[in-house]
């Protein structure tokens, strides 16, 4: 009996704390906020409007990034003609700075490409980025225009500013082949392969004069490292445009190898 007592004179104690904790909290004044909604406007106003909306926009001159998948062949319209192509995934892009004339000298647009992790990128560049309202990105290039006002930082660039029928210009870097001897690098046909001649059959002969010059010239073709430079065609035409998958069919072979980066203007 006692034992039970005890327990009920417990559970009765503790019904009076939890009253007390009850009526404190239900008498604690609440803050208000005192800011108002003109302050709130205001702050808005203040802020750069940037258009965040995922539709790119359609520009007559312009550059873009892309990624070389590799090379295949497309049919033409009558079924029996075909020509080679390579497949670039192009883009997107979107406007990091715009330069113009009164502040840089010249008109010209930075373009951003290429995921990359916020660890991987130091604060300077965080707050470039913060500028145009882009996320940090791994690439970035300018290239020169004449309607400066076409463009505004945040645009997006795809595919779409192309079409069949245009013709633009590559940059990209040429497979590397590491160090390669004169025949491969340059072509050369190597000594003779008769007449008793057994160990002249890929050197390079001569490199130069005797006693005068006595020297070898600047230029001499050698032996030496091959390829990853850096290389440009130009007039290569747009055969097919795939928005839905950003996919440039570009006519003809496009420097680098595959998964490379490559810049494609218009």
């Amino acid at each position: 009996m006692d034992n039970k007592n005890k327990a009920s004179s417990s559970e009765a104690h503790s019904t009076e704390k939890v009253d007390k904790t009850s009526s404190t909290e239900k008498n604690v004044p609440v803050e208000k906020n005192n800011t108002s909604e003109k302050d709130v406007v205001d702050v808005k106003s203040n802020t750069p409007e940037i258009d965040k909306s995922n539709d790119s926009k359609i520009f007559n001159e312009v550059s873009i990034f892309g990624k070389k998948i590799g090379m295949t062949r497309l049919f033409l319209d009558d079924g029996n003609n075909s020509c080679p192509v390579t497949v670039v995934e192009a883009g997107p892009c979107y406007v990091t700075q715009i330069k113009t004339q009164e502040s840089d000298g010249y008109d010209s647009v930075q373009i951003a490409y290429g995921d990359i992790k916020d660890s991987k990128t130091n604060s300077a560049r965080k707050g470039h980025f913060a500028l145009s309202n882009v996320s940090p990105m791994r690439y970035l290039r300018e290239f020169k225009v004449k309607n400066i006002d076409d463009f505004a930082l945040g645009d997006k660039i795809s595919v779409s500013s192309f079409s069949e029928g245009d013709y633009v210009k590559v940059k990209g870097k040429s497979i590397g082949r590491g160090f390669a001897g004169h025949m491969k690098r340059h072509g050369f046909g190597g000594g003779r392969k008769s007449h008793g001649k057994n160990s002249v059959m890929r050197k390079a002969g001569s490199i130069g004069a005797g006693s005068d010059p006595s020297r070898v010239w600047k230029g001499t073709r050698m032996a030496g490292r091959m390829g990853f430079d850096n290389v440009s065609v130009k007039n290569l035409a747009i055969v097919k445009v795939d928005e839905v998958k950003n996919l440039l069919f570009i006519r003809g072979a496009v420097p680098g190898s595959n998964k490379g980066l490559v810049f494609i203007t218009k």
